[in-house]
């Protein structure tokens, strides 16, 4: 699984003209799954990514996770981070297929409300709009592959 990690200001997500999740000062996550991706890689995921600590404490040090910040996630099913880019016309046939990644997806949103944070999202597979102020900026990629 890949995950984009932004600390934001502010996010949201947009289906059909209507807003579908909205956050403010949390983290916007972009989340791919690809063929040989598991169950156990989607809690793990999770864990790293609650706790990442990246929020700035009271001496201006990235020190604190979202629990100390009271945060929250905005998850988005994002496919195209498995994107084949040798050519200019990007392949995506390294995207684990639906009936895989959607269960992962939402296996995934499952656990990080288990975490104590429970996710604002998009659809998978919708057409989406995602706004975001990115804050810092800090945006991070996680891999579990390696």
């Amino acid at each position: 699984m890949k995950a984009v990690v932004t600390r934001v200001s502010e996010a949201s997500v947009v289906i059909d003209g209507k807003v579908n999740g909205q956050i403010g000062r949390e983290f916007l996550v972009l989340l791919g799954v690809g063929p040989e991706d598991t169950e156990q890689q989607a809690v793990q995921l999770a864990g790293k990514v609650c706790k990442c600590r990246v929020f700035e404490d009271e001496n201006g040090k990235m020190n604190l996770d979202l629990a100390a910040v009271g945060g929250s996630l905005l998850v988005i099913s994002q496919f195209t981070l498995y994107a084949d880019l040798r050519s200019r016309r990007p392949g995506f046939s390294g995207a684990a297929k639906p009936d895989l990644a959607e269960p992962l997806y939402r296996r995934f949103m499952a656990e990080c409300e288990k975490l104590g944070f429970p996710p604002q999202h998009g659809e998978f597979g919708a057409d989406m709009q995602v706004h975001s102020i990115n804050d810092g900026p800090v945006t991070l990629l996680f891999d579990t592959a390696k």
